[in-house]
Formats: structure tokens, C-alpha cells, sequence
């Protein structure tokens, strides 16, 4: 089902600067909003004085916490719905929107100043008077469970918020302790900042007429941000608009709203006047939800052979100082849907404690626990090659998931239903020349350089999204537009150009005519999920499918009726309706137009389908090089063999595996959203302290597909957004691994940036 790539239909508005992000709307009479924000980690609250700021230039207002206590804001709980160990129920903290008797975490909302500029709001800000009594800060992940440490929430025994577990803990101990070879690690995947281009804002406003709170804002999808805002709220979903608006960048950040979201919306509908709020990017560092932040201990089991007998890991998942609405989920369930990896492996079992400290909240970020899940599996399962001396493709083949297999059920009752990791193995051996690689690490030594090669075999979930059904609607204007309407958000995908092409290709209609309105609140009530879980393309692109064949269906009626012929002799081929046996037709076009005034249209269509899971896979190849002397890093060459289903665009599916590779990437080689363990401040709150991966960082990268088309949807398609992302951790850590192992180091851990790398070199040495 490829398609001719001509160019991103959005970029005519995006790249000439016609886009319209959050910070470039404005209202008539609006009033500019800045945030006093907490300045330590841990800390009771003694007392506020806002009166200087109250009497400021410009000042319409100040609200404390103290000041909102009675709006009647409520905590968005967590998608956590399901047991713990021993029938645990996650612990969820309330989360005020203004502090109101401690702070949590430095960069908390504590006081929020309303003025007629942006510039009034921010010097009256800093003239707010806090006095605190500091608390020890509780940081990291051995200090939160030691016992009789500081408790971030008294509501939370232990810091533990929720104890999830899968699988057999007595069968797999059991296996592991028999085993002729077991191999342990305890890896750790640093906590990231998101830094989307564009930073967090709103424009809040109220409507009078209608009683409507309304807002604009960067989100995922508009029916998934109104919802929650409306539990934060209080109110019915219908009192909330949520308008669409250019979103410049998300990655699962932008889901759900923040606590500056309602309490914007309320200030709004209490003073009369919208209120404008942009955010710096050092508030972005403090206060947006943080990824990864995961520390997870593993022991797999296996015989002379290198067969795989018994998996065990244990997860530590840094929640920060509240739960976000998708954290905890992710950090559990996407370790149990992947525990094993694509191996045939006879007894899993995993542990995942939530717990609580004073940093910023966490959450689902591009992968969501995917990575870190493939990450541990991948890095014993190289460690165990090592142990028997056989190549690390060798193992991986004698153990993976036969295409023989399929549909083969994991331990945890994961389905796969299609996939050939063989076949994948094979084409990534190829393709990356993997069997060239010692005369390359030896040229690179004569260069003074160390020159490492990691692999890795993974598959994913993607789809789901928690929701009975998705729908999409195709309707027919009297301009002769055809507009498509879902839910999905757009912050990168190519909505605008993918859904036109195959909706046009399916009614032969020339895609011009059609434009895509994601998420649109003055269009057709829908339900869906938003843009997560790498879901939209298989999900609301085979609602877009049904529409389109009911469409077709219903023009069969109406093109009968133009024919003057019976709707049984009637057939659709591209485009056309043709009385069976003569060169008699109709375009599917002029029906459309003979019926434009009528309203409605009678070929609008709103379909649905309940969303089912699917599961990319992919064999990845990463080639390093270190410098002795410096510690700098490179990745020579990245080779990426992936089964993304049936591929709809292939070079938009590059782009975004390729994009998902490089966030890989700058994890594993630098990014670290690192909080100093005594003060609980946040080392790491620029760019002058952040790393941030270049283009440079990856010299070579090459992308090949070897996609099995799933049956679970109308399209075949398996999702691309996260795939890059989970494949590329462990590709590039066993890359490290097996350079600094050369050189002979023992044992090293993320992140692999300069002065790290050069330390272990030194001691080496």
C-alpha cells in the first residue's frame, strides 16, 4: 500500500512560517499570567506575602494556593485501574494547583500573578515573599525506600505508591537457581526532559453566553484534553472547548493538562478577561512531566546451549512528586506485555515498584517503558553470548520466535499474531555488514580509536489506548471540500498529508479536494484516543477505511439512480460506477457535487471500530567509535530493519523511525535530568547543562523494511512512531558495552557522555 512521497502538504504552512502555535493566538483584552514557582525541593510552606506584588504596575491580581482552596479543583487520577501485588490499589496523592502548606519539588506552581503584560506579571512575581521551612529532599532510588526516610506524601507508606508484579516469581526463582549459567545486571535508563521546540502555554478564556471554558493550548488530541480538564474542573466535558492549534513537538508530554491549565481556565472565568500564559524554557526543565527515570535489576537463566530457560527482573520506576495521568500505566503494563522479548522463553516474572520523590513528575515519554523493557532483555541476552563465546546474532537465532511460532503467546499472554525475527536477524546481519566489522574495528584502532558494534531484536505494542471505540467522520461540504474529522492530535505525524492521500485513493478523488481536521470542536462529536502508543495510523486510518467503503456503498444508490440502471449492475472501480458490461459510468466526483446542497449530505459518514493491539518489531545494528583520549563518541553507522506492518508512506515511516532512533540516541549518549541528591535542585536546567543530540551525533544511518502485515486491522499497519526509539537503547548501550569490554572495561551503565566514557577508559587503564 505505498504511495508516491511528494512532499509534506503541511509544510507549506509550517516551514514558511504560517504555522500557529499556542504563544501566536491572542483575544481582545487579554491579561498575561506568570508563575511564582517553589525554589526548593522539600519544604513546608510558613507563609506567603504577595502585598508588593499586589501593588505593582500593572497588577490585576495575585492567587496563592490559599486563595483557590474553594474552586473545587480536583486531581486527574492516573490510568491505573488495575491490581497490584496482593490486590494493591495505586496510592494517588492529590496534586493542588497552587501549593498550598508544602512544596515537592523545585519548580512547583505556588503563586500565580495576573497582569495587563507579561512583563508586569514577571517583575511583580519575583516580588513574592515565601517563607519556608525545609524538609530533607528525597531523591533517587535507594533513599526513598531506606527505611525511616522522609516520606513525600504521609498518605504513602514507604514512598511506595503501587507494587505491580506478572508471572511466576516461585517457578522462575525456581529455574534460575537450577540453571547450568545465569547472567545478572542492574541497568539504569536516566530521567530525560522532553524539550519540545515549542514550550508549554494556553490561552484560556470563557464564554459568558454559553457558560463554556475554552482554551488553546498544545495537546495530543482535543477530545482527550477536554475530558481531563473537565475532571480537573469538576464540570461536564461539555463545558470545555479545546481549540485546535500547531503543536511543536509532544512526545506523550502534551497529553494531558498540567495544573497551570485549570487553574488558568478558572482565573479566566473569575476576572472576566482571557489570560495568556508562556512558558520559559527553564520552567519547561522544572516543571514539564520528566521520561524514563527507571532503574531495573535482571537475572536470566539459560543451559550449555544458550537456550533460555527463566527471565526475572525488578523494576525501580521514579514517579516524582505526584502521579501523571499515564506514568504509572506505562511503567507497568508495557513491562508486562514485553517481559521475555521475542524469545522463546518458559518462565517469566517481573516486579515494578512506583515510588515517590521530590523531582518532577514522570511520564509517559516517547516509548513509555517500551525501551527500558528491551533494554534489560537485550543487554543479558548479550551478556549471555559472551559467557558462551558465540556471536550475539548466533544466540538471538537459537532462541527468537519462529515465524513457525505465530500467533505465539508469551509467558505474560502477550499474542504476537505475524512477525519473522529470523527473517529480521538475517536482514540486519546483512545490510549492516556485520561480519566486516572486525576489519573496520581494526582500521579504527590505528586512528586511536575504539570501535564497537551492538545489536538488538525487539518487538513492541502499539495501538489499544483504553477506549470501547474509535471513530472518524468524512463529510461533504457545499464548497466541495471533503473534510476528515478525528480525534488525534498532530505534533509531527503528517496527518494532514497521509489521511487525504489514502482516503482519495480509496474513492479515487483527487486529495486536493480533501483536508484533515484533527480533533476540530466544531465538528462531529467523536470518541477516540489521542496521538499515543504509536496508534493513529492503524487505528484511525482503518476507521477512515470503513467510512470510505460505506461511502462507496451508499453513492452505489445514487449512481444506479444517474444510470438509469438497477444497483445490482452497478461495480465501483477507481473512482467510477460502470454498469456491469458497457463503457456506461459515473465518477463518485459528480455524485458528490449533484448532492452538495443538500444538507446533509447524504454521503456523510461517521464510522467506528474498536481498537485492537499490534506489535512492530525490528532488528537493529549500531557501530560507535570513542576516542582514547577524549571520551567523544560518535555512531558511525545505525542500521534498522523494521516490521512496521503494511507501510502506508515509506518515507514518512523513515522519518519517524528515524527521529525515534535519535532520541534513542541522545539518551544513551548524554541526556540526564540529573537532580543533586542532597538539595533536590535540578542540575541539569539548560542547555547549557543538557545534552541535546546533533545530526552529527549519528554519521550513517540506514533504514530497510521487513514488515508482516498484521490481521488485527483493515490496513495491515503495526504503528512506526515508537519503534525507533525502543530498538535504538539497547542497540546502542551493547554498541558501548562492546567497545569499553575491547578496551577492557567492566561493567558500565548510562549515559555514555564524554567525561564518563573517558573515566572508565582511565581506570581501565
Amino acid at each position: 500500500m505505498a504511495t508516491s512521497f511528494k512532499g509534506r502538504r503541511e509544510d507549506q504552512r509550517l516551514v514558511t512560517g504560517a504555522g500557529r502555535y499556542t504563544a501566536d493566538w491572542n483575544l481582545p483584552g487579554q491579561l498575561h499570567a506568570v508563575f511564582r514557582r517553589a525554589d526548593r525541593a522539600h519544604a513546608v510552606i510558613r507563609s506567603i506575602d504577595a502585598s508588593a506584588a499586589r501593588r505593582a504596575p500593572g497588577v490585576v491580581a495575585v492567587f496563592t494556593g490559599a486563595d483557590v482552596v474553594d474552586a473545587g479543583f480536583r486531581t486527574l487520577p492516573p490510568l491505573a485501574h488495575f491490581p497490584g501485588r496482593g490486590g494493591m490499589k495505586c496510592i494517588v496523592p492529590e496534586r493542588p494547583v497552587l501549593a498550598r502548606d508544602r512544596v515537592r519539588f523545585a519548580g512547583e506552581e505556588v503563586a500565580v500573578v495576573i497582569a495587563e503584560s507579561r512583563d508586569q506579571a514577571g517583575d511583580a512575581a519575583d516580588l513574592i515573599e515565601i517563607d519556608y521551612d525545609e524538609l530533607p529532599a528525597v531523591i533517587g532510588f535507594d533513599t526513598p525506600l531506606a527505611a525511616g526516610t522522609t516520606l513525600v506524601h504521609d498518605t504513602i507508606p514507604g514512598n511506595v505508591c503501587f507494587d505491580f508484579e506478572y508471572g511466576s516469581e516461585a517457578k522462575t526463582e525456581e529455574a534460575i537457581a537450577a540453571a547450568r549459567h545465569v547472567v545478572r545486571l542492574v541497568i539504569e535508563s536516566p530521567r530525560v526532559a522532553p524539550n519540545t521546540m515549542e514550550t508549554r502555554g494556553a490561552l484560556a478564556s470563557y464564554d459568558t453566553a454559553t457558560e463554556r471554558y475554552e482554551i488553546r493550548c498544545g495537546h495530543q488530541g482535543g477530545p482527550a484534553m477536554r475530558d481531563a480538564l473537565a475532571v480537573m474542573l469538576g464540570v461536564t466535558p461539555d463545558k470545555v472547548r479545546v481549540h485546535m492549534v500547531d503543536v511543536g513537538g509532544a512526545f506523550g508530554a502534551r497529553t494531558a493538562p498540567y495544573p497551570e491549565h485549570p487553574l488558568l481556565l478558572h482565573l479566566t472565568k473569575r476576572l472576566g478577561r482571557p489570560i495568556k500564559w508562556s512558558a520559559t524554557r527553564a520552567e519547561d526543565f522544572l516543571t514539564d512531566n520528566h521520561g524514563r527515570a527507571i532503574r531495573v535489576s535482571g537475572a536470566l537463566a539459560f543451559d550449555k546451549d544458550g537456550k533460555f530457560l527463566a527471565l526475572g527482573t525488578k523494576w525501580l520506576c521514579d514517579s516524582g512528586a505526584y502521579l501523571s495521568q499515564a506514568g504509572v500505566l506505562t511503567n507497568s503494563m508495557n513491562g508486562l506485555t514485553m517481559a521475555g522479548g521475542p524469545y522463546r522463553i518458559a518462565s517469566v516474572y517481573g516486579r515494578h515498584l512506583q515510588i515517590m520523590t521530590n523531582t518532577a513528575p514522570t511520564n509517559a515519554y516517547r516509548g513509555a517503558g517500551r525501551p527500558e523493557a528491551a533494554l534489560i532483555v537485550e543487554r543479558l541476552v548479550d551478556e549471555a553470548a559472551v559467557v558462551l563465546k558465540l556471536d550475539p546474532w548466533e544466540i538471538r537465532r537459537r532462541n527468537a520466535v519462529t515465524k513457525a511460532d505465530i500467533p505465539y503467546k508469551t509467558p505474560t499472554g502477550t499474542v504476537l499474531d505475524s512477525g519473522d525475527f529470523p527473517g529480521l536477524i538475517e536482514r540486519a546481519e546483512r545490510e549492516s555488514d556485520w561480519s566486516g566489522f572486525a576489519s573496520r574495528r581494526a582500521e579504527a584502532e590505528k586512528r586511536g580509536r575504539i570501535r564497537g558494534i551492538g545489536c538488538a531484536l525487539f518487538f513492541e505494542p502499539s495501538g489499544g489506548g483504553g477506549i470501547p471505540k474509535e471513530q472518524a467522520a468524512i463529510r461533504f461540504e457545499r464548497d466541495g471540500t471533503i473534510a476528515l474529522h478525528h480525534v488525534a492530535g498532530p505534533s509531527g505525524q503528517s496527518y494532514e498529508t497521509v489521511f487525504p492521500e489514502l482516503v482519495g485513493r480509496w474513492l479515487g478523488i483527487d486529495p486536493a479536494r480533501i483536508e484533515c481536521r484533527s480533533g476540530d470542536p466544531d465538528g462531529p462529536a467523536l470518541i477516540g484516543a489521542a496521538s499515543i502508543g504509536s496508534r493513529t495510523i492503524l487505528s484511525q486510518g482503518t476507521v477512515f477505511k470503513k467510512a470510505s467503503d460505506e461511502i462507496i456503498t451508499k453513492a452505489l444508490v445514487l449512481a444506479a439512480d444517474a444510470l438509469e440502471a438497477a444497483p445490482a449492475d452497478i461495480e465501483f472501480r477507481d473512482g467510477r460506477y460502470y454498469v456491469k458490461g458497457t463503457d456506461r459510468a459515473v465518477t463518485l466526483a459528480d455524485i458528490i457535487e449533484r448532492h452538495k446542497t443538500t444538507s446533509p449530505h447524504p454521503l456523510d459518514t461517521t464510522a467506528d471500530w474498536a481498537p485492537q493491539r499490534c506489535f512492530p518489531a525490528g532488528a537493529h545494528v549500531a557501530e560507535i567509535e570513542i576516542d582514547r583520549d577524549t571520551g567523544a563518541a560518535d555512531v558511525v553507522r545505525y542500521t534498522a530493519v523494521d516490521d512496521i506492518g503494511t507501510v502506508i508512506n515509506h518515507a514518512l515511516a523513515e522519518g519517524q523511525l528515524h527521529g525515534g532512533v535519535m532520541q534513542s540516541v541522545g539518551h544513551v549518549f548524554g541526556e540526564d535530568c540529573r537532580y543533586d541528591s542532597e538539595s533536590g535542585q535540578l542540575l541539569a536546567g539548560s542547555f547549557m547543562d543538557y545534552f541535546m543530540p546533533r545530526a552529527d551525533l549519528v554519521r550513517e544511518f540506514r533504514s530497510s523494511d521487513h514488515s508482516m502485515p498484521t490481521p488485527s486491522n483493515a490496513l495491515g499497519a503495526k504503528g512506526a512512531g515508537e519503534a525507533g526509539t525502543t530498538g535504538a537503547l539497547p542497540t546502542c548501550m551493547n554498541a558501548v558495552v562492546d567497545a569499553l569490554r575491547d578496551a577492557g572495561v567492566k561493567g558500565f551503565d548510562m549515559p555514555a557522555s564524554p567525561s564518563r566514557l573517558w573515566e572508565a577508559l582511565q581506570r581501565a587503564r
